[in-house]
């Protein structure tokens, strides 16, 4: 008992000392990955022959799952965003559900944006819409923004392709169908209650000033974007073609050609590629772009999330130590003395180390090194355990996360009007979510 809890006392040290490299001293976030997870393997015991290896199967394992679909999700929102495909969904949802509807409409108007990009894309996309539609319809802007940002930050936490959800998909060998599906269960009541019934208890919110960051996005003709049913087709082809192909694997034999196609085409990279490949057809060459403008888009934006992978790949060296350590053991070992459920404890370090370390996808990855062990010893189901991670890595955050400052900044409000708003919703979002994670586990096995 006293090794084991050695062992956790020098993960919580790395922990702490990844928060001080990155608040404190402000390295980059890889070198204090890095730093952190060698102070970790050291302090374990690991042998110096096998870090380097460790290094390389942390790297190589997160990398080969999400590399190719970090690409081709930031090329699908480039394409999104170039073609007008983003204001077309938003202007239909919004005038298909009218005025009285208009937090619902946002809902899923951000939850979509979230699925289909990354969370800081598609915040810079969608409020300067919202930001015009709250003018258009007369009303305080903060009670629009708030169920879009309840709607994107959940949907980017909990749903594949995006890193954090993958990475733990990944790692749990989790049905990637089966997430979707409970996935859904789990977001449309916790994002309600985030996005828009926790606004009766958030005082001055028609008050809050709007500062000169933000600005209204300039309307484009109906005529110069895409129809609403091209665009809203390719943020949801991902979980279209691998929930089809998860339901046609199982009506058919495992020998059978249709279960080898279905196993390939649902995969999370052929899924990705073929919607890649879509929007690059329906959004550039349909709506007249040439190819060097398409390929300009593409560099652009794999520009542009060159930094996110190289975060990821560092995280994935810290969970690699924890898992080669055997402290996801020890801690097995230890909750198998108490009552607490495996899920909540799940949640409860994801929480942790997202409050520590202010990044979603770093906590989804390094909780996954720690907790993995529990779906085998606790036969949890792999997307209950998914999903609780998940909801863990979208909770309150403090002024080191870069979420609370594009919020906080974009808005030019004030830290108050930022923990009011921005904090009380994400932990709405992750308090909600975790229970409905418990509910669904009473009925999922």
């Amino acid at each position: 008992m006293a090794a084991d809890l050695l062992a956790l006392f020098w993960v919580l040290i790395g922990i702490l000392l990844l928060v001080f490299l990155i608040v404190k001293t402000k390295v980059h976030n890889i070198i204090a990955l890095l730093v952190s997870g060698l102070f970790i393997a050291f302090a374990e015991g690991l042998p110096m022959v096998k870090i380097a290896t460790t290094i390389e199967t942390g790297i190589g394992s997160v990398m080969s799952s999400l590399l190719l679909i970090v690409i081709f999700g930031a090329i699908i929102g480039k394409m999104m965003t170039e073609s007008g495909a983003s204001q077309q969904i938003a202007d239909t949802i919004v005038n298909a559900m009218g005025p009285k509807l208009l937090p619902y409409a946002l809902l899923l108007i951000g939850t979509i944006f979230g699925m289909s990009m990354f969370y800081e894309v598609a915040f810079l996309i969608t409020m300067p819409l919202v930001i015009n539609i709250a003018k258009e319809a007369k009303v305080p802007y903060m009670k629009l923004v708030i169920p879009t940002i309840a709607g994107a930050t959940m949907g980017h936490s909990i749903f594949p392709p995006q890193p954090g959800p993958m990475a733990l998909v990944t790692a749990f060998h989790a049905d990637i169908a089966q997430v979707y599906m409970l996935g859904f269960i789990v977001i449309v009541p916790t994002i309600i209650c985030s996005g828009v019934l926790i606004q009766h208890f958030i005082p001055g919110l028609a008050d809050m000033p709007l500062g000169n960051v933000m600005k209204p996005a300039p309307k484009r003709a109906a005529a110069d974007i895409p129809s609403f049913r091209t665009s809203i087709i390719i943020p949801l082809l991902p979980a279209i073609i691998i929930i089809c192909a998860s339901l046609a694997k199982t009506l058919s034999a495992t020998n059978s050609w249709v279960f080898k196609f279905a196993s390939f085409i649902g995969s999370a990279e052929i899924s990705m590629l073929i919607t890649a490949i879509v929007a690059m057809l329906l959004f550039g060459y349909r709506r007249g772009m040439s190819g060097k403008q398409i390929s300009d888009h593409m560099t652009s934006a794999i520009a542009g999330i060159s930094n996110v992978l190289m975060v990821i790949a560092a995280g994935g060296v810290m969970k690699e130590v924890i898992i080669d350590s055997g402290i996801g053991s020890k801690i097995v070992d230890l909750v198998g003395h108490t009552n607490i459920s495996p899920l909540i404890l799940a949640w409860i370090i994801t929480v942790l180390i997202r409050l520590m370390t202010g990044q979603g996808a770093v906590s989804a990855i390094t909780a996954a090194g720690i907790v993995a062990p529990m779906v085998v010893a606790f036969h949890v189901n792999p997307a209950l355990m998914m999903l609780a991670c998940a909801c863990g890595s979208n909770t309150t955050t403090l002024m080191y996360d870069g979420g609370f400052l594009l919020y906080q900044q974009s808005f030019g409000i004030s830290l108050k009007d930022t923990f009011k708003t921005w904090g009380l919703l994400e932990f709405v979002n992750s308090f909600v979510g975790l229970l409905m994670v418990l509910l669904i586990s009473v009925f999922v096995h």
